[in-house]
């Protein structure tokens, strides 16, 4: 495929995610967390520290610009925007994919631009999946280099690559090429999901091979399945339009894909996929998150100028600190020590995975189990 194929995509990705409905309809998971309100928090507002350890960088807040876009003319401006904010507020940012870098250097700048207006934050820099067994160290380099990053995020959006009109995916081998690339880089290594979530399962695998932190990027924000549904629809392609609608709610909502990497692994976590409020950064850090992440709630605040999307995070960053303060933490490293109840499906959804691990049974065989514990109560 050539690199105009894989900047039109991008241009098609940014355009669609700014006119059409392309949010899940399934629910995060948020409403069925409830933390615990203290009535007498003795805290001042001024003695809230927001600080947060990340791969070794200090970010002023638990925050983190997720990835977005690149690789098309349109998306300097919004990086540029993005990076401006990362710097000025003391934040995090992943890069869009740098696909269309390697096939067209000349959108090299659309991802170098973040590194010129963000000199001293933490930059990661992205590539798909998909792409590793192809890859050569040069052009891994390449990839760093570009945004002088700090860490390499690889994401995994094997859904979206079956319901694009234009990819031919094939997932074999992926897991040998990236444990190869894992051990063979000097910078951190960081994966991504795309809105479907990670597993238990998954997040165990990723510590084993030496990843250093995930992005769980859950169910229940933006669905790549509706962006490929209404890309399909533009382009013809109907029926495959039909099946991309058919998986518009698929994967593990954001808070179940929290506690299912929390129980998979030790890995620091940037919790996204459907983050819209501080309240749900705080929710994702009381569960056992580092961060969390957003992306598409800041695209049109990017577009709209520095000053609206600094705004908008400030906002988001104030909400955290009171949220902070009514659950009694004075650290952001606090709120994971703060109880919490569950409620609804999150709860069922805890309940039945962690008997899963403790009767270590497959869940072929739960139905049967559950049935067992019934009677015994």
């Amino acid at each position: 495929m050539g690199f105009r194929s894989t900047e039109e995509r991008k241009v098609h990705h940014l355009r669609i995610s700014l006119e059409e409905d392309v949010e899940s309809k399934a629910s995060t998971g948020f409403e069925d967390v409830h933390l615990i309100h203290r009535c007498l928090p003795e805290i001042d507002p001024e003695e809230i520290d927001l600080k947060v350890e990340f791969l070794g960088h200090t970010f002023k807040a638990p925050l983190f610009i997720s990835a977005m876009t690149g690789g098309a003319p349109e998306a300097k401006m919004i990086n540029a925007n993005l990076a401006e904010a990362a710097e000025t507020l003391g934040l995090g940012m992943c890069v869009g994919s740098q696909r269309a870098a390697l096939e067209n250097s000349g959108l090299e700048d659309t991802f170098s631009i973040v590194r010129e207006r963000a000199p001293k934050a933490f930059i990661s820099a992205n590539i798909g999946f998909m792409e590793l067994p192809r890859l050569d160290e040069k052009n891994i380099e390449l990839l760093i280099k570009m945004v002088e990053a700090d860490a390499l995020t690889i994401h995994l959006n094997a859904l979206q690559e079956m319901l694009q009109y234009d990819a031919k995916p094939s997932f074999k081998s992926l897991k040998s090429s990236l444990e190869s690339l894992v051990r063979s880089l000097d910078i951190p290594v960081i994966v991504k999901e795309t809105g479907c979530g990670i597993s238990s399962e998954d997040a165990a695998f990723f510590e084993e091979i030496g990843v250093k932190a995930l992005e769980i990027a859950g169910l229940g924000g933006t669905s790549w399945s509706a962006v490929e549904y209404h890309r399909n629809l533009r382009m013809g392609k109907m029926d495959l339009a039909k099946v991309a609608k058919t998986f518009w709610d698929w994967g593990i909502p954001t808070v179940a894909a929290i506690l299912e990497a929390r129980s998979g692994s030790r890995l620091p976590i940037i919790a996204s996929g459907g983050i819209r409020t501080g309240l749900d950064v705080l929710k994702a850090l009381v569960l056992g998150a580092r961060l969390g992440g957003l992306a598409l709630p800041l695209l049109r605040p990017a577009i709209e100028g520095p000053d609206r999307l600094s705004s908008f995070l400030k906002n988001i960053i104030e909400e955290i600190k009171i949220g902070l303060i009514l659950i009694g933490a004075k650290k952001v490293e606090e709120a994971s020590e703060k109880p919490f109840i569950l409620t609804g499906l999150m709860a069922e959804w805890k309940r039945q995975r962690d008997l899963i691990g403790r009767k270590r049974i497959s869940p072929g065989t739960l139905t049967s189990v559950i049935k067992e514990e019934s009677l015994d109560q």
